[in-house]
């Protein structure tokens, strides 16, 4: 066995393509970054090198080349049929799922503990599903997620989620609710929303509960305690340096630094990887999903996720998705006068202003107007739809203005997914004032009061020309309201509002980002493929660090299904390494 990792594969070298590996072509490698704006005169082949060479150099930042381990440097050496790298919603999947085939699989997470869980889990006719009576058209889903992504995606990828998610869940479902844990199956859409006829699915599953010390269960713990009574467990503190690669180029394992130094596993039949996305990291989200830095305000996503097993994989001849589709969120609050943009130094984890947790409120479609004071988009609409639009005008946020009649108006709007957690909260606390409900907010200034709409303006900071169109943009929207039709946006008017009723409030909002969904592109079978769609022997990926599924944004009216891909995609390539599909 020859460990590429003992080679000093070098950027020229990978670029020049190295015999059995695969080389990196310019659609690979130049996905996150600007094309050559001029090429060589002497053809269409150094024309393409050329291009080649300007996208590396525009990626060195963050790609950066493998690093040179040598053999003296492994400290221990191990086998294992399975490797997985990475402990999250993926990672723990497909433990499960090894354990219960009885392969001898190892499961490396770099922190110290298994990732949190993220409960929202997409799945298709299912027997939840089934029972209610609300069948889906996977045809129709199908291109409805391809519409989406623009059909830059993978529709047979895509496919995969549709069909197999059922078993998933009935695969998932006994382990979870033996163990406390219930399913709340969401059907309640009874309602065109979107504003632009975007197509509703029955497939939400929370899966909640309580342990006998009254914490709340979650998902990876319960499969952590599950692979635990087959004998298993995870391997902690093992950070990801690079894959190993033969001859042929097949992945034969991975190389971690640990405490102890590095550590060499050798995987049999194959290495998994579910190292989740890069929201962490500055640099790639710069080059690839540029927009972050435009409109996000907040970083809500897990600080260790900063795409070390896509570079892993991209070194060993992987490609990318070359369109980025950040998972984001209209949540940031700021206080008046804070713009959107990353804020870390080169190197730094990805931080932005805004420090606190995420205000759901900002998904209610509430009248939002930009810094010049004016309406700017149809405010009900995806979660990140609006953060894309405030992108284009000063500062990147926006400002989301209502009155007293806020409960009333949120249950009117009888929005889906998780912004539904606000409406439920307002339900809840249907007697305790709003200034009681939102103290936190009003102490810290990301949500101001008033009495009249004139001093709201003057507390959400519109001076001059600006405060002028936000109070005639008032005026104007309040005869939409009467109306009930919204002239300028089309917004549905079920989700119109009046600003009449005093106190009035207002919050500034940017993106909250979540994570990444753009990733390593793989075949149905989650085999990374290189430059030339070609399975990279030995190398699958799943969850947040595999691409192939989304494009330019996180299809929110299609609740859960990022996870919900993510268990099936673990779950369908530890089956595939193991011969146990049809």
């Amino acid at each position: 066995m020859k460990n590429v990792a003992t080679q000093g594969l070098s950027r020229r070298g990978f670029l020049a393509g190295a015999a059995g590996v695969g080389a990196l072509a310019a659609m690979g490698l130049a996905g996150c970054a600007p094309q050559a704006k001029d090429a060589s005169a002497s053809g269409a082949a150094n024309a393409a090198e050329a291009q080649a060479a300007d996208a590396a150099n525009v990626q060195a930042d963050w790609l950066g080349s493998a690093p040179e381990i040598a053999e003296g440097d492994i400290v221990e050496t191990k086998s294992t049929e399975l490797l997985i790298v990475g402990a999250g919603n993926g990672g723990m999947a497909a433990a499960a799922t090894a354990a219960d085939l009885g392969l001898d699989f190892t499961i490396c997470e770099k922190t110290g503990s298994v990732q949190k869980t993220r409960h929202w889990f997409g799945a298709i006719n299912t027997k939840y599903t089934e029972a209610a009576g609300a069948h889906v058209n996977e045809q129709q889903l199908l291109n409805e997620f391809s519409r989406y992504a623009s059909g830059q995606c993978d529709q047979r990828v895509i496919r995969v989620w549709i069909r197999e998610s059922a078993e998933v869940t009935d695969w998932l479902d006994p382990i979870l609710t033996s163990a406390g844990m219930t399913c709340a199956f969401d059907n309640d859409i009874d309602h065109a929303t979107g504003g632009t006829s975007f197509a509703l699915f029955p497939m939400e599953h929370y899966y909640s509960g309580k342990d006998a010390a009254g914490e709340s269960l979650e998902r990876n713990k319960v499969l952590l305690a599950y692979i635990n009574e087959k004998g298993y467990d995870v391997t902690y503190n093992h950070k990801l340096v690079k894959l190993v690669q033969d001859d042929s180029g097949k992945v034969t394992g991975a190389i971690f630094e640990t405490g102890d130094g590095y550590v060499r596993i050798d995987a049999e039949k194959g290495v998994l990887l579910t190292t989740g996305g890069y929201n962490s990291n500055a640099e790639m989200l710069r080059a690839c999903n540029p927009l972050v830095d435009r409109c996000v305000t907040l970083q809500y996503g897990s600080p260790n996720n900063v795409g070390e097993g896509i570079k892993a994989a991209m070194w060993a001849g992987g490609q990318k998705d070359s369109i980025g589709a950040p998972m984001i969120f209209d949540r940031g609050a700021v206080k008046p006068g804070e713009n959107a943009g990353i804020i870390s130094e080169p190197g730094e984890v990805a931080t932005f202003v805004g420090t606190d947790k995420q205000f759901n409120l900002g998904s209610q479609p509430f009248m939002k107007v930009a810094r010049d004071g004016r309406r700017f988009v149809n405010e009900s609409t995806p979660y990140d739809f609006c953060c894309f639009a405030a992108a284009e005008h000063e500062g990147g946020v926006f400002c989301q203005v209502f009155d007293s009649n806020l409960k009333e108006d949120v249950k009117r709007f009888s929005t889906i997914g998780c912004s539904r957690q606000t409406q439920q909260l307002l339900a809840k606390e249907a007697d305790t004032p709003i200034d009681d409900i939102y103290a936190a907010e009003l102490e810290k200034g990301v949500m101001v009061k008033a009495d009249t709409i004139d001093e709201l303006a003057d507390k959400l900071g519109f001076e001059g020309e600006a405060k002028e169109a936000f109070l005639a943009e008032v005026e104007k929207y309040n005869g939409f309201y009467d109306a009930q039709d919204d002239a300028d946006f089309g917004k549905e008017a079920y989700r119109l509002s009046a600003l009449r009723t005093a106190p009035f409030y207002g919050v500034w909002y940017g993106g909250s980002l979540l994570t990444t969904v753009d990733g390593l592109r793989i075949n149905e079978d989650m085999q990374v493929v290189d430059a030339d769609a070609k399975p990279i022997e030995g190398l699958y990926a799943a969850g947040d660090c595999s691409g192939s599924v989304f494009g330019n944004n996180y299809p929110e009216y299609i609740v859960g299904c990022a996870c919900g891909r993510t268990i099936t995609f673990a779950r369908h390539a530890v089956r595939h390494m193991a011969g146990d599909l049809a």
